[in-house]
């Protein structure tokens, strides 16, 4: 970081000698005292050592208001509290500790060090006397800044505070960055700073530690818990139905069964408002509402279905409620005889002003509408207040219409139900329910809350525990002062007493009999029971207008800021436009429009019954699924999830759940399958599209969860032959060097076997870890882009064998363990290092004393393109041309087949710079180009070799078409060879490939051999197109073809015949690779089979898609390097793509069921 530092310093900052007359203030001066001045300021780099000082920028102080150095202590935690922190690197010289003056106001400092920036500015130490560690006064020439340093020493460590788990633009403060462990741990270079970073780190630089993000705090409107929660709340869950269905539903259901309902559409909300409060707890929240709280903890293919049914939900309620509001308006016009067209029409017009009117209020701002809503709740309390108060005050003129004040005979006649015109308990259940939501108008706009955590949880539920008392409450009085059927006639009285009296009208001197026919008045046949009552009727009409004036804006503001959420997440990229706010708040002004328009429309359509029922089953999959949310991160135990609202339950939030989809079934049974298609439809759309979103989900956590879970179960479970899978490590260096490699093995694993890309870094440790991190993200995320079922394992090895060794043994987790060690054959094996060479058949050796199988893929034109891709990316890499013509030279001749990103370099001293290039290539490549496939036709034209190779890398992505897989199975491994094509053959691209056999046998029983071999073969139940038999195996190879051996391995020979013995021995000390001629004497016959087979698979196989044989094995010790190396290339050349395999010698195959 010091290095950034002396670049990064604005000019013109002060200079030491000048320091002390320029920029201090007054009483830095009295502190530091003249005698530091004299000193030189600039620390000698022997002495230097680091630290880091929190800045901190008192809010708004300046040099004239000094910070008083006082006992309290409370100036350094406040100023630490309220400032932006970033880190400053100083240089503190050592000595400048001993000469500092210790004395302020007779107290000594320990440690009272002065700091100095690089750029020679002075820091200047201000004592103060309490525990909290000195204040440090930075004075540049923007900001006037004071340090706290930890604990008062000179540490780079940084104490733990709230502006280190910000995220980068956090609306509360600035971000700050702790040091790295590399800063804490790495040792520090001769020049520490390589590449501009500190420690080599890929980090930010300093100046750019500090996250330049500072909302603009002025004049943004905040809410607390009532006015943004409750009111809110209350208003919107008090709708139409408090003042005209409820006396109705009370006629019907019987005061008993109402308050019965009331109390299951309260469980409902109660249950998904505890929901609510915990997520909405369980860490900051931003805009959005529901769906903020869905996406947040199920992830974006929930939150995104979920965000934009709400959204639309919350914008055709404004339609409703503004419907409700036009026909009540409608009904009083029709009174007074003032109908503007026809009552349709009327509605309509009503309608299409009130909602322009609304949207006025709505983008005025959200203060103004906070307002409209405080007034709406006055008139909707003095409503109720109204109603109550004329429940006492029994008039004899409304005797007719059946209002007779609270007698205990009316309440016992409508306790009981009184269902009539085919309505049932759950018919009067779904007409009442959309009364009781509404309870996320509060955690909606959570955006403009100034503390959503707590406001949510006390607003919410004490939202539901008021408007359910006040139902209750007006249920019940109703039921108790007014009968069911009235006249309205006041001739109705009864003149003498009747001793038969069965209804309470008729114990109350009223004769309602005639009413079997049909009356206008009473519970059952009147909504405006509620105005009849009150004390003064036009206060509710004020309370109904009220009411659906105030659900309509509260919805109409919730939409678009639910909305501009959603689309501020590019969940679904074609609405990208709707997240721009406007102004102080952010204000979704796009949003608010739309919303606007669709409410229009369908008030304009004016059919609300239909409507209806799936915007309360849409608010109810989004109940849903909150309390859903709940469940799942309490099952899967991850350690984020913590809410500070203690007061829910797992199991209750699950049968909140499943009653909320119950009751979608309930209100409406083909609203509800609507919804579950649309929920679905959205879901899987979200899923296919994959949005590059990561918000630490439940889902994720429950991923997780579960594989481990399973992971540990299986590891309980002992292998069994009919359960083998072959689960391969492959060395393939970086995944997209060696693709013809990774898809035809991924051919044969995919949705059977594990399938582990092993990865080889060498070469300087440090430079290795840098890129180990960096690969690891890159490399995983490529697999995945190109749909790969495999992981990727990086290491860092001194060489290819000690790299294979590691990840032989350590790959894997319990059962999901490697068994088959996949290589790319060394084509370049007699051009290069010969110890490369050693290594490489040294992997052999040690994956089958692992008791590995091992599987030797080769590809006449060769596996690796890395150099083709560096051509590729030269033009993003803007690597300048004579780098680039060494990458190619290096990859072309020093390049393995096999696993490392710096193949075997000749020799120790050339491998440093071939490293440096080669990983270069890897490491340092844009990961954009990494991710597209490799169809990038390269910038300069390619040679033969090159476009065959290139042609090659890509043959096993095609479809295979009809042809031949041809097992070449000699010896038995255990079944391996003859399982790897049977599994290709499983897959779509092979499916129409047919396997052929061929086994060796003795020429006079060849019939025998081949009908023991089909036996065999039909009892493992594996097609086959053909069983053919090679006696002639081992026939002499033809002369030629021996001449071409011999003349292949004659500059790996040691002739120690022609030597002295002595010359000899240490010849094979050294070089312990080379054929002896006593070896080559020996192994002759086994060298001469090769060359025959090879002669053989010409013969039969050269038409063949891909060749499967068996492995010849070499003993440990005995067989040198090139001999073996020899052997493999004398049988595999020249021939279609061919894999060399050979199990572990235990059965993977059985015919037993």
């Amino acid at each position: 970081m010091e290095g950034e530092h002396q670049q990064q310093l604005p000019p013109g900052l002060a200079v030491p000698g000048v320091a002390g007359e320029e920029g201090r203030s007054e009483e830095g001066k009295d502190a530091v005292g003249g005698g530091a001045l004299g000193r030189s300021l600039g620390p000698t780099p022997s002495q230097s050592r680091f630290q880091v000082d929190l800045v901190a920028e008192g809010a708004g102080r300046t040099a004239e208001e000094p910070l008083k150095a006082s006992g309290e202590g409370g100036a350094a935690g406040k100023g630490s509290e309220e400032a932006k922190g970033r880190f400053r690197v100083n240089f503190v010289d050592p000595s400048a500790g001993d000469e500092s003056p210790g004395e302020l106001g007779g107290g000594s400092l320990e440690g009272g060090n002065v700091s100095f920036q690089n750029g020679g500015d002075t820091v200047l130490s201000e004592g103060s006397l309490h525990s909290g560690g000195h204040h440090h006064y930075y004075y540049d020439t923007h900001t006037n800044t004071y340090y706290l340093r930890t604990f008062g020493h000179n540490t780079m460590d940084a104490v733990p505070r709230i502006d280190h788990y910000r995220h980068t633009a956090a609306d509360l403060g600035e971000k700050l960055l702790r040091p790295s462990l590399a800063e804490l741990h790495d040792e520090l270079d001769k020049e520490p700073f390589e590449d501009g970073y500190a420690n080599g780190e890929e980090g930010t630089p300093a100046g750019e530690a500090v996250a330049t993000y500072t909302p603009d705090s002025k004049g943004v409107v905040k809410f607390g818990w009532i006015k943004g929660v409750l009111v809110r709340c209350m208003l919107n869950i008090w709708g139409v139905m408090l003042f005209i269905r409820l006396s109705w539903i009370v006629g019907q259901a019987g005061i008993g069964l109402s308050v019965l309902v009331i109390g299951m559409a309260t469980v409902v909300t109660t249950i998904t408002g505890l929901s609510t409060s915990a997520i909405a707890t369980n860490g900051f929240v931003r805009g959005g509402g529901a769906y903020y709280l869905i996406s947040r903890s199920l992830g974006p293919e929930f939150g995104g279905a979920i965000g934009l049914i709400f959204a639309f939900a919350n914008a055709v309620a404004v339609a409703m409620y503004v419907v409700g509001f036009a026909e009540t308006v409608v009904e009083l016009l029709k009174e007074n005889g003032t109908l503007m067209v026809d009552e349709m029409n009327d509605i309509r017009i009503i309608g299409a002003i009130t909602v322009v009117i609304l949207l006025g209020i709505s983008v005025a701002g959200m203060e103004w509408e906070a307002k409209a809503q405080i007034v709406l709740l006055v008139i909707l309390i003095l409503a109720i207040g109204d109603f109550v108060i004329g429940t006492f005050i029994p008039l004899d003129s409304k005797k007719p219409k059946g209002f007779f004040g609270y007698k205990a005979e009316i309440f016992m006649e409508n306790f009981g139900p009184d269902f009539r015109h085919e309505e049932t308990f759950f018919s009067v259940f779904a007409i009442f329910f959309p009364a009781a939501t509404g309870i996320l108008a509060g955690a909606n706009i959570s955006g403009d809350l100034a503390d959503p955590q707590s406001a949510i949880p006390k607003g919410t539920l004490l939202a539901i525990l008021i408007t359910t008392l006040v139902y209750v409450g007006i249920a019940v009085s109703v039921g108790s002062c007014v009968v069911r059927d009235a006249t309205g006639n006041v001739n109705n009285t009864l003149v003498s007493e009747l001793t038969n009296c069965t209804t309470a009208a008729c114990k109350l001197n009223y004769d309602f009999s005639s009413c079997q026919t049909g009356c206008h008045y009473g519970l059952m046949n009147n909504f405006q029971v509620m105005s009849m009552v009150s004390g003064f009727a036009p206060l509710i009409s004020a309370g109904i207008f009220s009411a659906t004036l105030s659900s309509a804006l509260a919805s109409l503001v919730s939409a678009p800021k639910i909305f501009q959420a959603l689309c501020k997440d590019n969940i679904y990229p074609g609405f990208q436009m709707f997240a721009k706010g406007y102004g102080k708040n952010n204000e979704p002004l796009r949003g608010y429009l739309l919303t606007f328009l669709i409410a229009l429309g369908f008030i304009l359509i004016a059919e609300l019954n239909v409507i209806a029922p799936i915007i309360s089953n849409f608010f109810l999959a989004s109940y849903a699924l909150i309390n859903f949310s709940v469940f799942h991160a309490s099952l899967a135990k991850s350690p984020g999830w913590r809410p500070a609202f203690k007061y829910y339950n797992m199991w209750i939030s699950l049968v909140g759940a499943i009653l909320c989809c119950i009751v979608m079934f309930v209100i409406n049974w083909w609203a509800a399958l609507l919804t579950y298609v649309i929920v679905l439809g959205l879901y899987i759309y979200v899923t296919y599209k994959k949005p590059d979103v990561n918000w630490g989900s439940s889902t994720q956590a429950l991923t997780y969860l579960n594989a481990l879970q399973h992971s540990i179960r299986l590891s309980g479970v002992e292998d069994h032959v009919k359960n083998f899978r072959p689960q391969c490590l492959i060395m393939t260096g970086a995944p997209n060097s060696r693709p013809a490699l990774l898809h035809l093995v991924h051919a044969f694993t995919k949705n059977v076997g594990l399938m582990i890309c092993g990865h080889i870094h060498m070469g300087p440790r440090r430079q290795a870890m840098k890129e180990l991190s960096t690969d690891l993200a890159k490399y995983q995320r490529w697999l995945i882009k190109n749909k790969m079922k495999a992981f990727y394992a990086p290491v860092h090895a001194e060489d290819l064998r000690d790299g294979g060794q590691y990840l032989m043994q350590a790959a894997g987790l319990g059962r999901m363990r490697p068994n088959t060690l996949v290589v790319g054959f060394k084509k370049n094996w007699r051009q290069c290092d010969m110890r490369d060479v050693e290594t490489y058949i040294n992997l052999f050796h040690d994956a089958f004393d692992i008791q590995y199988g091992v599987v030797v893929i080769r590809l006449k034109e060769g596996l690796d393109i890395s150099h083709l891709q560096g051509q590729e990316l030269l033009s993003s890499q803007e690597k300048s041309p004579c780098t680039k013509d060494i990458i190619v030279k290096v990859d072309y001749s020093k390049k393995t087949e096999t696993d490392t990103s710096i193949a075997f370099a000749p020799s120790s001293s050339e491998r440093t710079p071939t490293l440096h290039k080669e990983e270069d290539e890897d490491g340092k490549t844009p990961t954009q180009p990494l991710l597209k496939k490799d169809s990038k036709s390269p910038s300069s034209p390619l040679n033969l070799a090159d476009q065959r190779l290139l042609d090659a890398s890509t043959q096993f992505q095609k479809k295979q078409g009809k042809s031949n897989i041809d097992v070449w199975w000699l010896f038995d491994d255990g079944g391996l060879t003859l399982l790897i094509p049977y599994l290709l053959t499983t897959k779509k691209k092979w499916k129409d490939c047919k396997i052929r056999v061929f086994i060796g046998g003795k020429i006079n029983r060849i019939d025998h051999d081949r009908r023991a071999m089909a036996t065999l073969l039909s009892k493992f139940r594996i097609d086959f197109s053909d069983i053919m038999v090679l006696g002639d195996i081992n026939t002499k190879p033809k002369k030629e073809n021996i001449a071409a051996f011999e003349e292949m391995i004659e500059p790996f020979r040691l002739h120690e015949d022609d030597k002295e013995q002595e010359v000899a021995d240490k010849m094979k000390e050294d070089e312990p690779w080379r054929i002896t001629d006593n070896e080559l004497e020996l192994y002759k016959t086994k060298t001469y089979r090769q060359i025959r087979l090879n002669e053989l698979l010409k013969e039969h196989s050269s038409t063949a898609n891909i060749i499967v044989m068996s492995l010849p094995v070499a003993r440990k010790g005995a067989v040198s390097s090139a001999l073996y190396m020899a052997w493999l290339e004398a049988l595999s050349k020249d021939l279609p793509p061919i894999l060399l395999v050979r199990g572990n010698h235990q059965s993977v195959l059985t015919f037993y069921s």
